[in-house]
Order: C-alpha cells, then sequence, then structure tokens
C-alpha cells in the first residue's frame, strides 16, 4: 500500500502550463449553472449553457451568452452525455468546462475525455477523482498519509463470513457502506449481530442498483456524530490550504438540509487541527481546485475521515461568506494554470453563516419531493448579508426529472446567534405558491432551541421531531385575516369583470355576498385540511367588523387591506393584537404568509360546480408525487392482490413502488412508460374480482 501511495505522486504530478479562458461551458443546470455564470460574467469570460427539453426556457439558458439543445430531459439522454457535451464546447469555441455538482462533476471518465480532447476541465484530476470515489481506496490513502480514519474494514475478502468476523472486532454497532456510494444509498447500520445479515443484504442490493456494484465497506458506527467538513484548495504548483470548516450535520435521507460555517462550539486547535489534517488529506492526491475532505466527529471532537468531494459543494457559498472569497473564480483561475490568490496564513474568519435548502418537498410525508409550477415566488431582498442562489423565477416548474431544490438561502452576520435569527426572518419572507415547500420546517428547525444552542448532530430531526413537526394550530386572527382577504379580493375583482373561473386568480368564493362594503352580514366557509371553519362577519360603526368563528366568542377586527402585484396586504387589530401579513389566492385556495408562519386553507366549491369526470376511483392506486412512469409491472386483465407492486415511478432521481391498496382485477393502465404524471393522478382502474361461481351453494 505504502509503494502505491509513493507512486501515486511519481505517476500523478499535476502540470502547471498557464491557458487562457475566455470562454467555459457549464456542464449542468439550474442553480450551480447559474451561480458559475455570475463569477465568470464578472471576469470577463463568455458563458454557454446546455440543455435539455425540460429546460427550453430556464434562467441558466436566458443567463448564458450561448445555448445549446443537447436532448430529452431524462439526465442519461441529455446532461450526462458526454460526447454531446464536448462536441458542444469545441462547436461554441469553450476552452474549458466547469461541471458544477452532480451529474459529471466527479466522473472519472468525462475528466479524462476532456483532457484527451484538450479541453479545460474545472476540476480535479481524473486519478484525484478515481482515488477519491472508491471510499476503501481512500481509506487506505489516508491511512497511509497519516488523516485520522475511523476503525473498519476495506478489505477485498467480501465473502459473508470474514465480514461478520469483521464487525465482531470492530464491534456494534457497525456502519455498512458500498465503496462507490454516495447520498445515503448503499448505507445502512447494524445494532447488534442478529441484525447484520439483512442489513448487509439490503445495502448490496440497494448498491448494485444504484452503483452497479455491491462491494461493501464495514466502519464502527458513531452514534449522534457530527459531520464537519473542510473546504480545501489546491493548485497546480503544489499550494494547498484551507478555509475552515463546516457543519453539515442535520440531515434528512442522509442528505443536508441546512449548514453552517464554521463549525460551532469546536476549539481553536480542534479547527487548526482539522484543517491541517484536510490539507494533508488533499496533497496525498495531489488534488488540484476546490475540494470538501468529510468528517465524522464525536463527542469529544475527535474527528475521523470519512470521504472526500471532489467538486464544489453545494453548500460553498457559506464559505464564501465567512472568508470573503470567491471560490468559483479561484476554480477558473487554477483551472487555467494561476497559482493560489493567498497564503493560509492569510486566510481570516470573518462572522458567522448558514446556508438553508429551500426543496419543493413535504416534510410532513418523510419529505416526499414534489414538483410543479411556481405560481408566486418572493423572496427576501438580497443585500450584503443574504445571498439567494436559484435557477428558478416566478413562473417557472420544478421539474420532476432533476433536484427538487427552489433555492439556497444563505445568511451572514458577525457572529452565530445574530445569522440564525437573520436566517428565520428571511425565511419568513419567502412566499412560495403552487407547490409544497420544507419552508415551514426550516423556519421550525432554526428556531428549535437546541439547534440555537449548537446542539447539533445527524440524529437531530428524529430525535426532535415532536416539536419539529407540531400540530398546526390556526390562531383567531389568521382566519380572520383569511376570511377578510377572501372578501376583499373578491370585492375588487367584481368591479373590474364579472367572475371568471378561468383566471388562476379568481377563486369561487362560498359567501352570502362578493360586496362586503355594502351588505351589513356575510357568512364565510373555509377548510383546515378536513375541518370545516364557519366565520361570520358583521359590519359596525366607524369601519369595524365583528368576527365569529364556529360559533365562539364575538371579537372586534378592525382592518386595512390594500392590492400590490395580486398578493393582499392586510394589517388587523383583532381584539387589541395587531399583526400583518400577506396572503395570495390562487384556485380555490388561500395562502396566508404571516409572522406565525405560513398557511394553506381551502374554498370549498359546491357540489353542483364540481368536476365528475376527472377524479379516480377511491381506492384505485394513484401517484404519490409527480414523476415519470419507469417500469409498468402489470398487464390488463390481470388479477392482482393487495400490495402488489403495480408501476415503478421515478421522481427527483429516486425510485418509488406503487402497490395495490387492494386485491382486484386490473381493468384498465391509463399511462405507459415514459409518461409524466401528476401528483393524486389514478395509474390504474380496478374492478373487482368476480367470485368463483364453482362455490356457490346450489339452491
Amino acid at each position: 500500500m505504502l509503494l502505491s501511495f509513493l507512486e501515486h505522486f511519481v505517476y500523478n504530478a499535476p502540470e502547471s502550463v498557464p491557458q487562457a479562458i475566455d470562454k467555459v461551458l457549464i456542464a449542468n443546470r439550474g442553480e450551480i449553472a447559474c451561480r458559475v455564470m455570475r463569477s465568470a460574467k464578472k471576469m470577463g469570460i463568455r458563458t454557454v449553457a446546455v440543455y435539455s427539453d425540460a429546460d427550453r426556457d430556464s434562467l441558466h439558458v436566458a443567463m448564458a451568452d450561448e445555448a445549446y439543445h443537447i436532448g430529452p430531459p431524462a439526465a442519461n439522454q441529455s446532461y450526462l452525455q458526454q460526447n454531446i457535451i464536448i462536441n458542444v464546447a469545441k462547436k461554441s469555441g469553450a476552452q474549458a468546462i466547469h461541471p458544477g455538482y452532480g451529474f459529471l462533476s466527479e466522473n472519472t471518465e468525462f475528466a479524462e475525455l476532456c483532457q484527451k480532447e484538450g479541453i479545460i476541465f474545472i476540476g480535479p484530476s481524473a486519478s484525484a477523482i478515481r482515488d477519491m470515489g472508491i471510499k476503501s481506496t481512500s481509506k487506505a490513502i489516508m491511512s497511509a498519509a497519516g488523516v485520522p480514519i475511523i476503525q473498519g474494514y476495506h478489505g477485498d475478502d467480501q465473502s459473508l463470513l470474514r465480514l461478520k468476523e469483521e464487525a465482531a472486532r470492530i464491534g456494534y454497532p457497525v456502519m455498512i457502506k458500498a465503496v462507490r456510494g454516495g447520498g445515503g444509498k448503499g448505507m445502512r447500520i447494524a445494532m447488534k449481530e442478529s441484525e447484520f445479515e439483512a442489513q448487509l443484504e439490503s445495502a448490496k442490493t440497494e448498491a448494485m442498483k444504484s452503483f452497479g456494484d455491491d462491494v461493501m465497506l464495514l466502519e464502527k458506527f458513531v452514534e449522534k456524530p457530527r459531520h464537519v467538513e473542510v473546504q480545501v484548495f489546491g493548485d497546480r504548483h503544489g499550494n494547498c490550504v484551507y478555509l475552515f470548516e463546516r457543519d453539515c450535520s442535520v440531515q434528512r435521507r442522509h442528505q443536508k438540509i441546512i449548514e453552517e460555517a464554521p463549525a460551532p462550539g469546536l476549539s481553536e486547535s480542534v479547527r487548526k487541527s482539522i484543517g491541517e489534517a484536510a490539507v494533508l488529506a488533499a496533497k496525498a492526491v495531489n488534488y488540484v481546485g476546490a475540494g470538501t475532505v468529510e468528517f465524522i466527529m464525536d463527542a469529544q471532537q475527535q474527528f475521523y475521515f470519512m470521504e472526500m468531494n471532489t467538486r464544489l459543494q453545494v453548500e460553498h457559498p457559506v464559505t464564501e461568506m465567512i472568508t470573503g472569497t470567491d471560490l468559483v473564480e479561484w476554480q477558473i483561475r487554477i483551472a487555467s494554470g494561476e497559482s493560489l490568490p493567498v497564503r493560509q496564513e492569510e486566510i481570516k474568519l470573518r462572522g458567522h453563516a448558514f446556508e438553508a435548502r429551500i426543496y419543493a418537498e413535504d416534510p410532513n410525508n418523510s419529505f416526499m419531493p414534489g414538483a410543479g409550477p411556481l405560481l408566486h415566488l418572493t423572496t427576501p431582498a438580497p443585500d450584503h448579508s443574504i445571498r439567494i442562489e436559484t435557477g428558478v423565477r416566478q413562473g417557472d416548474e420544478v421539474s420532476v426529472h432533476y433536484d427538487p431544490m427552489i433555492a439556497k438561502l444563505v445568511v451572514w452576520a458577525e457572529d452565530r446567534r445574530t445569522a440564525l435569527r437573520r436566517t428565520v426572518s428571511a425565511l419568513k419572507d419567502y412566499k412560495v405558491v403552487g407547490l409544497n415547500t420544507n419552508l415551514p420546517f426550516l423556519i421550525n428547525l432554526a428556531s428549535h432551541p437546541e439547534f440555537v444552542a449548537a446542539n447539533v448532530h445527524t440524529d437531530f430531526i428524529p430525535q426532535h421531531s415532536k416539536e419539529l413537526f407540531p400540530l398546526r394550530k390556526l390562531s383567531d386572527a389568521t382566519v380572520c385575516q383569511a376570511a377578510l382577504a377572501m372578501l376583499f379580493w373578491q370585492a375588487e375583482k367584481s368591479q373590474e369583470r364579472a367572475l371568471d373561473t378561468k383566471d388562476p386568480y379568481s377563486p369561487f368564493v362560498w359567501c352570502e355576498s362578493a360586496r362586503i362594503n355594502e351588505v351589513p352580514s356575510q357568512h364565510v366557509v373555509l377548510l383546515d385540511g378536513d375541518k370545516k371553519i364557519s366565520v361570520d362577519i358583521q359590519l359596525c360603526e366607524d369601519g369595524l367588523k365583528q368576527v365569529q368563528i364556529n360559533g365562539g366568542p364575538q371579537m372586534i377586527v378592525q382592518s386595512h387591506l390594500s392590492l400590490e402585484n395580486n398578493t393582499i396586504i392586510i394589517r388587523s387589530n383583532v381584539d387589541g393584537i395587531v399583526s400583518s401579513a400577506s396572503i395570495i389566492l390562487q384556485d380555490n385556495t388561500v395562502h396566508l404568509f404571516s409572522v406565525e408562519g405560513s398557511h394553506t386553507l381551502n374554498i370549498p366549491i359546491p357540489e353542483f360546480l364540481k368536476s365528475t369526470g376527472s377524479s379516480a376511483a377511491l381506492d384505485d392506486p394513484v401517484a404519490p408525487m409527480p414523476g415519470v412512469i419507469e417500469r409498468i409491472l402489470i398487464k390488463e386483465g390481470a388479477t392482482v392482490v393487495q400490495g402488489q407492486p403495480l408501476v415503478v415511478m421515478i421522481a427527483m432521481k429516486m425510485e418509488y413502488v406503487i402497490r395495490a391498496p387492494r386485491s382486484g382485477v386490473v381493468e384498465k393502465i391509463l399511462f405507459k412508460v415514459g409518461d409524466t404524471v401528476s401528483k393524486g393522478t389514478a395509474l390504474v382502474h380496478f374492478t373487482e374480482a368476480e367470485s368463483d361461481s364453482s362455490n356457490s351453494e346450489e339452491s
């Protein structure tokens, strides 16, 4: 192993011949493509975008100087087509390709292909990607370089007997990991020996499906660890620095959801030690460009190498905020052959920063990813302390074909507590209509007392699930604001035109009258989920209103409403309590945003107006989220039993198996492979199975 380690330095020394870059192709999409373009344009470098059918009208295409179509929506037919992207680079005259993150960013073959074709790959060498991409190889290299690694087994003998022996030697609980894993796939935990075989088999099966390789490694499982990673940067002249660390401990599905820099609570000696260990790791593979060395850290702040991500990380903006750097600009300059612009002692830590990832997903449904149109999108106002990293605008769609991230909110302040307060405030300034988001969850998370106290670890969400997923309770003030906004909206629109139900901003309001200024009393009905809310409003003197909710106590309400760009701004005084809210009415839904968070209430539609032809049967299997039909496992006319797999869907790079909700006969399959379906759409129509007449009694 030591000989192999030394050979790596002999045969993989990077070249340092400067090459001018005046045009760069971004082999990616969405937020990261826009991010790279901003830095490139600042440097006077022209940009080239590539796009699939789904991204034809996307923001990154609009921002680029040139844009080229590369295929259908599926990534393996577009963004992962290496030769097509190389051909676009040649056709456009781009000297370099920036891969962003994901897609081809850590693809050894693509890095080699770029070199072969004489195109600069803005990233590390193919050998560094290869060595760090295989967990067992990376652990061996790190061990030889003196980087702390956790006790484990990374050997070639994959027999069940050997793996069980090694697990016993390490001691339970044991982490089972795919050597080529990532994103939490191919990863299981065996808490005791009796669980080992089942967890191993599950990890191997998932790894083979995801990576085409089921080789496993074993590690001692550190319970409730912190996930601390260090940003490193190397050049082609042998220089390497660290830009401090980030804490990414709070995760769901082994994926990060909120990050901060620097990691809270670290002593200066630990901060220096973990940074120096990360530089050792980078130098062990002659690393060039931006990279992240990830560690797990126990309660005693002992840290152990986990893996190295050989690309720019999603959470890199928090490092930029606390160091005053532009890491994308550094990437481009280093790729062209320049030296690092600073020495280690010149990099100073300034303040604290958080990044919250805003996703189209439903946290209350196991963080189920979503998709759909951004009918309304309002963000906090960016300034020196707030960055909005996004690839979408109001009117765009979050596609079923890609990651459901809408934006990254990045917030900086002089200290952690101030930065966190600003983060919560900025999250409350976000207003999204058209699909579910994790915004309420992020607000709960960032406001949680244990998070405020920096008592974070990778089990934070399950440990505090009761507080993070509270039962929602609407205040009387919120209900009053929603009802008054409905009536105000209807009064405004009735003055402009007759009610047009085709207008997405003209909901059907079920109340006694649409003109609150002309009628002394009105009755409004709202739905909070399945709960019916009745609101009676009585006009009084001096513009006051007397409001009664579900027959409860009468409240005196004073309100002022205005309309700004299809958003109702309401300021109300309910029994002496003053509050403000922004309200958007879309279809038959009231979206209310206030200091209490965001709430969605529905307006019931009378039975005689409901459509009768498009609803699914009560027990037909439906799509749990928007997605694409990947496989159909049954045929029309087949008899199926409850729980039998019927259809496989792909949504946001994840696979979902739709099973039969009951036994029956498949009368009709409503979609074909490759079709895109919306959430709640019936996929298969069932009929009852015919009873066996031979079993009937004769009279």
